[in-house]
């Protein structure tokens, strides 16, 4: 059973999330990622940015992005890797691929890898930022509204959880735990980093809050809704 990696950054809980959605771009050229970041942000878009891949993934690990821009030819992890272990780590993670490798072999092996959108370089910024404002607008009218892990399902719209005894409404709390069990079904999360993402602290003395929230869900939920992996923290199963 996987364990999810250490915590690189502090993640907003998703009451806050920016109406517009958010986006992380992936690029190991400073002026490309400083000038999308600035524009992004003059459209609503919470955007934020890493230099490669390993970078990214750190950050992957603690948020959740609406879309992911990344480019190919990166020092360190190129974007192949990157894009692969996105993938496995997020499935259905939307990600438009921005390279200045333009030949149809690059482009048939991206989106054969998951990747949903392929711009290359050199690029329009008008026409790059209607491509994100497009994709976040797909999202939002076809991302799944109900996490389904086995019997449990989340509707992450009305905030609701049902084990099979009918809808339980979440406290803001609760909801912000459980989706980030269920986000990473099978994956052993850390009381440190359930802390730091639905908490945002990174406080010791606070580990306890996140038994007590655990056991609220348990309670409402069935006992066997949240597993503890002794000395590891919690997960759900996926089915």
């Amino acid at each position: 059973m996987p364990r999810a990696g250490q915590p690189g950054a502090l993640t907003d809980p998703a009451a806050r999330r920016p109406t517009l959605g958010r986006v992380l771009v992936v690029d190991d050229e400073k002026r490309i990622r400083d000038v999308l970041v600035r524009i992004l942000g003059g459209q609503g878009i919470a955007a934020e940015a890493a230099s490669d891949g390993t970078a990214a993934l750190a950050m992957i690990a603690v948020r959740s992005y609406d879309l992911v821009v990344l480019d190919l030819l990166m020092p360190g992890q190129d974007g192949y890797s990157t894009l692969k272990e996105i993938m496995r780590r997020r499935p259905g993670q939307a990600v438009l691929i921005l390279s200045c490798l333009s030949d149809p072999k690059s482009v048939v092996a991206s989106l054969g890898l998951g990747a949903d959108d392929y711009v290359p370089k050199p690029f329009h910024v008008g026409e790059l930022v209607a491509r994100i404002q497009a994709r976040l607008r797909s999202a939002a009218r076809t991302g799944a509204p109900v996490l389904v892990c086995g019997r449990l399902r989340l509707d992450v719209v009305r905030r609701q959880a049902d084990s099979g005894g009918g809808p339980v409404p979440l406290t803001s709390r609760e909801f912000q735990l459980l989706w980030e069990l269920m986000h990473q079904p099978g994956v052993v999360i850390s009381k440190n980093d359930l802390l730091t993402r639905v908490w945002e602290s990174q406080s010791e003395t606070m580990s306890n809050v996140v038994d007590a929230y655990v056991r609220r869900l348990r309670s409402r939920l069935g006992a066997d809704s949240i597993t503890t992996v002794r000395g590891e923290g919690y997960c759900v199963e996926p089915g």
